[in-house]
């Protein structure tokens, strides 16, 4: 609780203290999504964050920046960090963030007069950190060239690397074919164990309902009997599932052996793009490969029926992720430091002697010698 009076707001620019700003001008008016926007950049995926996606509820700020003429607006949605800082509302359920709203881009004038607004609240936020984002849309450039002219000291850093596919009006035969000969293989191989082994089937959940709810509690019971470490938020999945099933975004692929999920996967598909959420096989079952052969009949059904151009395997560099995809690019996160506030200074500082520090490791870092 801050007993000063706020700053005052510039022209066309709001500060809310909950997301209820983004459904229009009255709670249950509809998001205001743009065509086009990702998923990640939609009012239901930042309320379905704030609402089930952290252990314990965020202190959310949400930065609204409206066009008075064309009555569009775009809204950054934030939260308080415990140690000082403004993020974006962000954790590693996020495989992208940027502004909401239906206003893209942003102006450059806009950006700077949000970018003012939060410096002004020097005392409440030295620090400000957005990740991750897209260095291709023109937020990125825009957001660190505002907040430079607002006055702070800002960089940027690398948080991922991110493999997808250009689709390029393939049919999914031809695109199969054109896959490293070692995964056609094991997915064929895995599709004749399968069937050797007795009943096995495949489905793909696309609507609200019991079918799906089954299709959900498969998903935590495969996940539950796989390699990853439990959910920090254990009520996110279901969630998202549940609003992307409403939206009409939804693929939750299961796998099946004798009647037992034994793989699972959640896409969502919005606007010519499918995204490779969250997937998961259980132990044991290795040799059916049955992750790649959920893979693969989620890859028909995205490139043969919904007909999308691009299909995103989101976050992290793992192997696998190259077989199926044909791009690599990189996702950053920006880091303003408010050099009039002593804590802004003493980031600052931390921030640049880190990255110097590691150039200087890598300099003098021993280099392979050709033969």
């Amino acid at each position: 609780m801050h007993s000063r009076t706020a700053p005052a707001a510039p022209p066309g620019i709001a500060l809310h203290d909950d997301l209820r700003a983004l459904d229009g001008t009255a709670p249950g008016d509809g998001p205001r999504d743009r065509p086009g926007a990702e998923v990640f950049q939609t009012a239901d995926w930042f309320r379905a964050l704030a609402g089930h996606g952290f252990p314990a509820p965020p202190r959310v700020r949400l930065l609204v920046a409206a066009d008075a003429g064309s009555g569009r607006s775009a809204a950054l949605a934030l939260r308080e960090g415990d140690d000082g800082t403004l993020e974006s509302l962000s954790n590693y359920y996020s495989s992208l963030w940027g502004p909401a709203g239906d206003l893209h881009p942003v102006p450059p004038e806009m950006l700077q007069r949000a970018c003012a607004r939060l410096r002004a609240d020097r005392a409440r936020w030295p620090v400000l950190r957005l990740q991750p984002l897209d260095t291709e849309d023109p937020f990125f450039a825009g957001m660190l060239d505002a907040l430079r002219r607002a006055g702070y000291w800002a960089d940027s850093y690398f948080c991922f690397g991110n493999w997808y596919l250009r689709v390029d009006g393939r049919r999914f035969d031809d695109y199969f074919a054109a896959l490293p000969s070692p995964l056609r293989h094991a997915v064929a191989r895995g599709r004749r164990r399968l069937d050797r082994q007795g009943a096995w089937d495949l489905a793909v959940h696309r609507s609200p309902g019991a079918a799906l709810e089954a299709a959900i509690a498969d998903f935590a019971a495969v996940y539950g009997r796989s390699w990853k470490p439990a959910e920090a938020a254990p009520g996110f999945i279901a969630e998202l599932a549940r609003v992307a099933a409403a939206r009409g975004w939804l693929r939750l692929g299961v796998l099946r052996i004798g009647g037992e999920p034994a793989a699972a996967q959640l896409w969502l598909v919005k606007d010519g793009k499918a995204s490779i959420y969250k997937l998961a096989y259980a132990r044991g079952l290795e040799r059916f490969s049955a992750g790649s052969v959920l893979t693969a009949a989620l890859m028909r059904d995205a490139i043969d029926g919904d007909r999308v151009a691009e299909v995103d395997y989101l976050t992290g560099d793992d192997a696998y992720k190259r077989d199926w995809m044909s791009h690599r690019r990189e996702r950053r996160g920006i880091v303003a430091f408010h050099p009039g506030t002593l804590a802004g200074m003493r980031a600052a500082g931390r921030h640049w002697l880190g990255r110097g520090l590691r150039r200087w490791q890598a300099a003098r870092a021993p280099r392979a010698v050709a033969p």
